[in-house]
């Protein structure tokens, strides 16, 4: 028997404001029906003493310490700026 029907799927399709021929429907009907038993057989499983995680592997943090330091100047931010007036850069105008 089957989890999901032809029905539901092209509901979900109509939603996703997908056209599915009714060949489509039918391979899609199979293809979600088999996601739906693999979770169900994944439903089965025991897992009462395992942790959540949000990730498989044990990663940390490997981004370098945000730590206030020196920047450029404007002037130096500025010096191969092709155009710039008034310490800011200038660029052509898009809005007529």
């Amino acid at each position: 028997m089957s989890r999901i029907t032809v029905d539901q799927v092209k509901h979900v399709a109509h939603l996703a404001r997908l056209a599915v021929t009714e060949e489509e429907a039918e391979i899609f009907t199979k293809h979600l029906d088999a996601i739906i038993g693999y979770a169900e057989l994944l439903n089965e499983l025991d897992t009462d003493n395992v942790e959540p995680t949000t990730h498989v592997l044990d990663i940390k943090n490997v981004l370098r310490d945000d730590t206030a330091r020196q920047w450029l100047s404007q002037e130096e931010a500025l010096k191969n700026a092709p155009e710039k007036r008034d310490g800011q850069f200038r660029v052509p105008s898009i809005i007529e």
